[in-house]
């Protein structure tokens, strides 16, 4: 299932330079560009709120946007740069990069569990221990898949599940080499406490 890609709202900015930039931020807007894919670089301006608002939520740079302009044909791009006032840390210029749908890049996303109900682990009151709720892996911007999926079956207490044991799509692949750890199976509290206590016992024997 292809990832659905948000859309930015952006609009196109006449004239460049500073003093045009400084017009942009009087009325509210942050100046940036949109370049890349063979294409003439093209002046935008971002409404702030709206952009501050996309910043604090996280993964901005690391999210495949589909940049829409009135009167002009959508395109995907991904944010490459945010410039910020050093004083006040907030935005003052932007960057964005136009990719082709055969464009190669990193994106965090997220990661489903299934058949809870055929873990004995978790029937026998183990808990999930979600260690990466979202993965980077390196994707094609044409075909995005909306999540990857852990299967829980046959899974006991004391299972650790790693990104090698994770079937990825075509072409999808993590952007870290080492096997990292997605999750685990716990012991329930109670359970562990009893193995600390026979734990204990044994050391005084």
């Amino acid at each position: 299932m292809a990832k659905e890609i948000p859309d930015l709202v952006v609009e196109a900015r006449a004239g460049t330079g500073k003093g045009a930039a400084r017009q942009a931020r009087r009325e509210g807007k942050v100046p940036g560009i949109v370049y890349g894919d063979g294409k003439e670089p093209q002046p935008i301006q971002v409404e702030f709120n709206s952009l501050l608002t996309k910043l604090r939520a996280g993964r901005f740079l690391s999210t495949l946007w589909n940049l829409k302009v009135e009167g002009q044909e959508d395109v995907r791009v991904v944010c490459r740069g945010v410039q910020r006032d050093v004083v006040k840390d907030l935005p003052t210029h932007i960057d964005f990069m136009r990719l082709h749908r055969d464009t190669r890049v990193n994106l965090f996303i997220h990661v489903t569990f299934e058949n809870h109900e055929e873990s004995p682990g978790l029937k026998r009151g183990g808990t999930l221990v979600v260690v990466r709720p979202e993965v980077e892996l390196v994707v094609t911007a044409s075909d995005i898949p909306d999540h990857i999926t852990v299967d829980l079956t046959g899974k006991q207490i004391g299972d650790t599940i790693h990104i090698n044991d994770i079937v990825l799509p075509n072409g999808v692949k993590p952007t870290i080499d080492r096997n990292f750890v997605i999750a685990n199976i716990a012991a329930p509290s109670g359970l562990r406490s009893d193995d600390n206590a026979e734990a204990a016992e044994g050391a005084e024997a």
